[in-house]
Parts: structure tokens; sequence; C-alpha cells
């Protein structure tokens, strides 16, 4: 969670392995993976050194991305806001985001957005607006022309639990193990009056991401054996629309 000032676009490139764990089995994972990792360093304490990750992502009627995601086109990409609090606190940042995915390699940029500059973000038919406050900010233009060219609006919210963990040891290799994760229609960060209108995706499972940049550490490796782990292909903007009735993988 780097704060970012400057509105700088944050460029990210790594491969991305993930598991579907049962709660015990992540418990289990997680107690093996000790002597190498540390958490991060923005977890909280008093949430058992994990924190919450919220993401509001952008789809169309057509529902482009999910389809792109569940047919497992080769290069496609999805915009979302994220945030790291389930309630508006103007001290923990707030991004757009924009993830992808070329051949077997994920990529993701992001830029730090303000809160007064939400509603423009969220609503469509924004773009000129959106050009003037960031101008000259690639992702902000790609975002702009994107909006517009699909028809692109805010439509389901996703909430979850981490835990991130990040190798003691040098090499570029970071596990997190996102659990309760929940979903809702949503054209909106935050609204206090849709607490009741939560729906769970994968309830009693735990999502465990592998991401690394070159390749992963003969001991993790040696954890896939033992446990006879098998990678799948999950979303949790899919999982969460299916969730929601809004979309199903057929």
């Amino acid at each position: 969670m780097i704060t970012n000032k400057d509105n700088s676009i944050q460029s990210f490139s790594r491969y991305e392995f993930k598991y579907v764990l049962s709660s015990a089995l992540a418990k289990n994972i997680e107690s093996e993976i000790q002597h190498f990792m540390d958490y991060d360093g923005y977890v909280h304490p008093d949430m058992g050194n994990k924190y919450i990750v919220r993401s509001l992502y952008f789809e169309n009627r057509q529902l482009t991305n999910f389809n792109e995601k569940v047919d497992g086109i080769k290069r496609r990409r999805k915009y979302r806001i994220r945030t790291y609090s389930k309630d508006k606190d103007t001290l923990v940042p707030v991004y757009l985001e924009e993830k992808g995915r070329v051949n077997n390699r994920t990529y993701k940029e992001r830029v730090e957005i303000k809160y007064s500059h939400l509603i423009y973000f969220l609503a469509m038919d924004n773009s000129a607006k959106l050009l003037e406050l960031y101008p000259g900010n690639e992702l902000i233009e790609k975002f702009a022309f994107d909006s517009i060219r699909k028809r692109l609006k805010p439509t389901v919210l996703i909430e979850y639990i981490r835990g991130p963990y990040v190798n003691k040891y040098g090499l570029l290799f970071r596990l997190t193990f996102d659990s309760d994760i929940k979903a809702q229609l949503s054209t909106e960060l935050f609204n206090k009056d849709k607490q009741n209108y939560w729906k769970l995706a994968k309830p009693g499972y735990t999502v465990l991401e592998v991401k690394f940049e070159r390749s992963i550490p003969p001991w993790f490796h040696r954890i896939i054996q033992c446990y006879n782990l098998k990678r799948v292909s999950i979303s949790k903007m899919v999982i969460g629309m299916e969730a929601c009735g809004v979309a199903k993988d057929v």
C-alpha cells in the first residue's frame, strides 16, 4: 500500500499462480512458511497480521471482462478502483488500477487518485474531466479511452481479508492468503446503506496467490508437492459476479 502523491504510475510485472485451499489447509501452509517469509509491512496486528482489500470493478453490458477471463483469452485487461479499508479513510490511499495478462505473465499499473475525484471515475462520460485532472497520465488516458469505447461502468464490489507474506531472503517472491471473499453489485466504493447486500464467494475457502518474477524457491516447490497443490484459474471478479447472479461460467 505504497502512497504515491505525485500521481506517477506504478508498474508491476510477474507470474501469478493461484490455488484454492480449505481453511484448515491454508493454516497448515501458513505455519510451514514462517521460517522463510515475513509479513509485509502493511499488516494490522489487531487483525491477526492481515488487512482488508476492497476493489470496485468496471464492466459493460456485454460482460466483456468476465467472458474474456472465462474464455481464457491470452491478452486481456480490466480496470478497478482499489483501497485497503472497508470505510472511507482519507489516510488510506485509493488507486485506479489496470490489471492485465499477456500469455502467462500478469502485469499491473496503478496511480493514486484523490477521494474528491472518485465521483469522476465512477460516473460515465467524465473522460474530459479526468484528463483535465490528471494531464499527461497515460493510465488515466487509457482508462478514459476504454471507458468510452467499451462503455465501462462500476459493476461489482469485492472485499476480502488478505494475509500477505514477503520472502526473507531477497528473492522476489510473495504469497497472499485471501479469505472471507464477498461481493455485491455496486456503483460505489463505499456505501454503508448496503451492508446487508453482500454475497459470499467461495465460502469456507482461501485463495492462495503465489507471485514471483522468475522462479519459485525450492522450499515452496516442496510444499506444493507435499500437499499436492493444484493450480487453478480463478478470478475474484468472476466468482463475485457469479455470487451476485450477474453472470455464470458455463
